[in-house]
């Protein structure tokens, strides 16, 4: 598997986390919550093939039938408590806020991440270079993380009192379309 390829990987791994790091960045005010989000969600994706890796062909089949499983019950959670905490929020606050839970960040951390676990398995047989891949998996999720938070917090300025609801849907609808995909109905 060459770098280009690599690369590519990468890219895909990161989408998920960068969509969930626009959530995120959709109800947080604070800046510093940037690179804790990218930090975080840049080790998991870097962790978890790694992992895979070491679980090699010999649990291949447990992660792909379960990892869907995980990441939709995971993002359907934390979705649903996004959305009963902005139905309850004063109106003035509208759903942001300046704390970042540490259990939540390493759930979406985790969900996000899941897939990668599988990836790491396959890096297993085709004898990819494991370090040099999870260092471009780590770095190129950073930074797409960091750009979805930034881009998040933005758009979130302009409609801060429906972001909490809006992200906990599309958290739930993302956990949705990794299930459907995955059980092969699209």
């Amino acid at each position: 598997m060459g770098f280009l390829d690599l690369f590519f990987t990468a890219t895909a791994l990161s989408m998920d986390a960068f969509a969930v790091a626009l959530l995120k960045g959709l109800t947080l005010r604070k800046a510093r919550h940037i690179l804790t989000i990218a930090l975080f969600f840049g080790g998991f994706q870097a962790l978890m093939p790694f992992l895979g890796w070491l679980l090699g062909q010999q649990w291949e089949q447990v992660v792909v039938a379960y990892d869907h499983w995980i990441a939709f019950v995971l993002l359907s959670l934390i979705g649903g408590k996004m959305i009963v905490e902005s139905l309850k929020e004063d109106g003035d606050s509208g759903g942001s806020t300046d704390t970042l839970r540490f259990l939540e960040l390493l759930l979406l951390s985790v969900a996000t991440s899941i897939d990668a676990l599988a990836v790491g398995v396959t890096f297993a047989f085709l004898r990819v270079d494991i370090l040099s891949a999870v260092a471009l998996i780590g770095v190129t999720t950073f930074t797409f993380s960091a750009s979805g938070v930034v881009l998040g917090r933005r758009v979130g300025e302009k409609m801060r009192k429906k972001a909490g609801i809006f992200g906990g849907a599309a958290l739930i609808l993302i956990g949705v379309k990794i299930l459907v995909e995955h059980l092969g109905v699209l």
